[in-house]
């Protein structure tokens, strides 16, 4: 069963609860998907400060994001537009989601990619503007001059606290891979609608690593530079189904315009 497909079940399940939807990675606004960080490890919020998590209004964990500015997180659009804006909360600096350290903002705007429609289409891409200012280091964002960072082959680095396995439960702490950037050939083979100019892919062709439920709108990062966010896919950690994440040098002036 596909993470869009699945994503669609789930928000029927909830609407039918009157539960709040929470979205998943792989997935948009009304269809039910939920990415996590698979065959991973823990990683250290102090390696990564700007990695952070989305809440909704009961403080639930749906997404994750990436601090680029003191006040500025790029998250994912089906995340953004899954939970109202007055409802939505960005949590960083906090390394188990148990735990009261760090500090928690409201978003006071949000810009989403005017052509976003569906993440299988391209432009999920989503920036949260604080009402605070995060003392944590921002990731920088990758330009057009990093053409390198999107070499095949070059290891990049997925964080979140989604699901620790397809349908498990989610991890408590943040976790982290190391995935291989696919080249555009053979993700198109893996996804017909994948678009080089807006996504690229990342994972091993016999899978067992990737992101999954939960992950969405975290960063894919090489060092401290944000390539990429958690996107959509086929599954999670899939043989011939890499993860797919929106590109972000293609909109490296629309974030920073915000």
């Amino acid at each position: 069963m596909s993470r869009t497909l699945r994503r669609v079940l789930v928000a029927a399940a909830a609407l039918l609860a009157g539960s709040v939807f929470v979205p998943a990675a792989g997935a948009q606004q009304s269809s039910g998907v939920q990415p996590y960080i698979v065959g991973g490890t823990d990683a250290s919020i102090q390696d990564h400060p700007y990695a952070v998590f989305l809440v909704d209004e009961n403080d639930n964990q749906f997404c994750g994001g990436t601090l680029v500015s003191s006040d500025t997180v790029v998250t994912a659009a089906h995340c953004a537009v899954a939970v109202d804006s007055a409802e939505l909360g960005v949590v960083a600096g906090r390394q188990d989601k148990r735990a009261s350290d760090g500090m928690q903002f409201d978003v006071r705007r949000m810009w989403v990619a005017p052509d976003y429609q569906d993440p299988t289409t391209g432009d999920d891409i989503a920036v949260l503007k604080l009402a605070g200012n995060a003392p944590y280091r921002a990731a920088r964002l990758a330009t057009a001059d990093d053409a390198a960072l999107y070499a095949p082959g070059t290891m990049a680095t997925v964080l979140g606290w989604g699901r620790l396995s397809e349908g498990g439960e989610k991890s408590q702490t943040l976790r982290g891979a190391q995935v291989p950037v696919v080249d555009d050939p053979t993700c198109g083979e893996s996804y017909r609608t994948y678009d080089p100019q807006t996504m690229l892919c990342a994972g091993f062709p016999e899978g067992g690593i990737d992101a999954c439920q939960g992950d969405s709108g975290g960063p894919l990062v090489v060092g401290d530079t944000l390539v990429g966010v958690v996107s959509w896919g086929d599954g999670c950690a899939a043989a011939g189904k890499p993860g797919v994440y929106t590109r972000v040098s293609s909109y490296v002036q629309d974030v920073a315009g915000i």
